[in-house]
């Protein structure tokens, strides 16, 4: 087991229940993570089940301060609010997600849209941007057909490790899931290797906290 009393916080971005490798991956990254052991608990977020999108008035209402808000623009912010508390309480966040159209699922990006909130999630001081969920670990589980990662038309790896950084989010793992239409089961057992890698670096760094607590 890596720790006790921990958080994990699971993001699902496919929008395929069946059949993706995006969640298989995630379900063996959390297991590896501890997400059975006692003390350790799993959130999942799973973003086909919906999620909402940033519009007029959900803007208007994020920028009022929040003991002049309506109700109705503390209910616009419901899930918004919902969604940075699961971050806010989680210790680590898997992100498993598919390359669509060589970036992200719309419904990622409403996440993303979601949880960017100023003076709570980030900050601007002289400028420049300054994240404030600090202390936590980010492993990113992407997978493509043909996209390949790191490449002039992935849109999706560095823009994620980007949103997880501007919060504040500065460990970040991105385990390389594609080029599945050309080598599915080579590709699977490299990302397999891998998530077992960042699974152990996480355990002993949580070991090292142990020991120093």
């Amino acid at each position: 087991m890596i720790g006790t009393n921990r958080t994990i916080l699971r993001v699902d971005a496919s929008m395929r229940r069946q059949k993706s490798v995006s969640r298989m991956l995630a379900d063996e990254m959390v297991s590896l993570l501890g997400a059975r052991q006692p003390g350790i608990h799993l959130i999942n977020r799973d973003l086909a089940a919906g999620v909402g999108i940033v519009n007029a008035a959900w803007i208007e209402a994020e920028r009022t301060f929040e003991e002049n808000r309506t109700p109705d623009q503390r209910a616009l912010l419901t899930q918004s609010d919902a969604l940075v508390s699961e971050l806010q309480a989680a210790d680590d966040v898997v992100i498993a997600t598919p390359i669509y159209n060589f970036s992200v699922p719309a419904a990622l990006k409403a996440w993303i849209d979601l949880i960017c909130r100023d003076n709570i999630t980030f900050v601007y001081e002289n400028d420049r941007p300054r994240g404030l969920l600090a202390n936590k670990r980010a492993t990113v589980i992407i997978t493509s057909g043909g996209t390949m990662a790191d490449t002039d038309v992935d849109y999706a790896s560095n823009y994620i490790r980007h949103i997880m950084e501007f919060i504040g989010i500065m460990d970040v793992s991105v385990i390389d899931v594609t080029g599945l239409a050309k080598n599915r089961r080579k590709v699977i057992a490299d990302a397999r290797q891998e998530i077992a890698i960042v699974s152990e670096r996480s355990a002993n760094s949580q070991r090292n906290l142990s020991v120093a607590e």
